[in-house]
């Protein structure tokens, strides 16, 4: 991926989402976007991927954030899987809300966050 902008609000953190409606309500991933432009994630009880590797294997797409509005971030990833997930972070509120996808399914999801590192 080339020219794709990955804001200093998310390049970098670890940023912990609780999914409060969508497939994942009830759940909680910690979502690492690093400096490379990559991002990993995982359950941060168990230290496992979403894809149910051990914590050393994990996928590790591209993902975009560019700036919306003041406190207010569109990030983007797609995952080997075929899923997409796009979402818009809140800094000032700290939430969620946004879209997971594949070629066959579309949900909106919500949550709210927190930057753990």
């Amino acid at each position: 991926m080339t020219d794709v902008e990955r804001a200093a609000a998310v390049r970098g953190k670890t940023i912990r989402m609780t999914w409060t409606a969508g497939p994942t309500k009830g759940s909680t991933h910690e979502h690492v976007f690093h400096e490379d432009g990559t991002v990993e994630w995982h359950d941060p009880g168990t230290r496992k991927s979403s894809g149910g590797q051990a914590a050393g294997a994990k996928e590790r797409p591209d993902y975009a954030a560019v700036r919306v509005a003041d406190d207010i971030y569109a990030v983007s990833y797609l995952a080997e899987s075929g899923y997409t997930l796009t979402t818009v972070l809140n800094f000032r509120e700290k939430t969620i809300v946004g879209f997971a996808s594949s070629s066959n399914d579309w949900h909106p999801v919500q949550g709210t966050f927190q930057v753990v590192m």
